[in-house]
């Protein structure tokens, strides 16, 4: 198979296969990525929207996979969530790019609090040393991050370490955190879309998150586009109950439209 010069397969190499060699294909597209979309899988092999519709349904009906919104994502993706480590390398270019436009929504001075996840310890990384935050966190990594900037003062929210995430989170996090009042949140999230909001494969994370909201005077909520559409098991926000939603310029006029007509800005970076 061939590669365009940013990692992404040609519809040279797909050309001419048979319906169950794309189908093939889309499965392992869809388990490397998270998330499958109809549009993008139709330029790339050269056949029509239709067509990768009744081959998602086809995969759906084996329990492959799942559709939703747009695309599709692996069956069974909640149940094997990889480590921070591993999900910090997909899609790491648009995290950036996300992560570098939060920073017009810091306030010049005051508290913010940072969620764990692979973008936001991208944030954490840019924010400047020359304006006097204090930054709350229960993310080991956005710890790590800010160790070494010496105008921010870092508080750790405590409880106990989810490997895969490396957060802290139990019920001690969460009644810390419902004492607070903070200028700002960021968040993440594992999966999003209209029609079930912001969704993540731990149910023990859904409380510190709904905490967080509740603590800010103001969200952000930052996502590459492959969680849109990627509904996991557990709700802890629906779409309205953030004011900003930053994507990448990945995410697809369709999905985009979709996110802009519930929350009240939703802008690619």
């Amino acid at each position: 198979m061939s590669e365009s010069p940013d990692g992404q397969v040609t519809q040279m190499a797909y050309g001419g296969l048979s319906a169950p060699e794309r189908q093939e294909v889309i499965v392992d597209l869809a388990m490397a990525n998270g998330r499958v979309d109809v549009g993008r899988l139709a330029e790339r092999f050269g056949v029509t929207t239709e067509t990768i519709r009744r081959d998602l349904g086809q995969l759906q009906d084996e329990q492959l996979l799942r559709r939703v919104h747009g695309g599709a994502v692996p069956w069974q993706r909640w149940r094997y969530e990889p480590r921070l480590t591993v999900r910090d390398s997909h899609n790491a270019e648009e995290k950036q790019r996300i992560a570098k436009r939060a920073l017009e929504e810091l306030p010049l001075g005051g508290s913010i609090i940072i969620d764990s996840g692979s973008t936001s310890a991208h944030f954490a990384s840019l924010l400047p040393d020359d304006r006097e935050l204090t930054v709350v966190t229960n993310s080991i990594p956005v710890v790590q991050v800010l160790a070494t900037n010496e105008a921010i003062d870092v508080i750790m929210i405590g409880g106990a370490l989810k490997k895969n995430t490396m957060a802290l989170v139990d019920s001690s996090g969460v009644e810390t955190v419902k004492t607070m009042v903070v200028d700002l949140a960021i968040m993440s999230t594992d999966g999003a879309s209209p029609e079930h909001g912001f969704t993540t494969p731990y149910r023990d994370e859904v409380a510190i998150k709904q905490a967080i909201l509740s603590a800010a005077r103001r969200t952000v909520l930052l996502m590459d586009h492959s969680k849109i559409g990627n509904d996991q098991l557990h709700r802890f926000a629906w779409i309205d109950d953030v004011d900003t939603i930053i994507t990448g310029s990945e995410t697809d006029d369709a999905d985009f439209d979709a996110l802009r007509a519930i929350c009240p800005l939703v802008i690619r970076a």
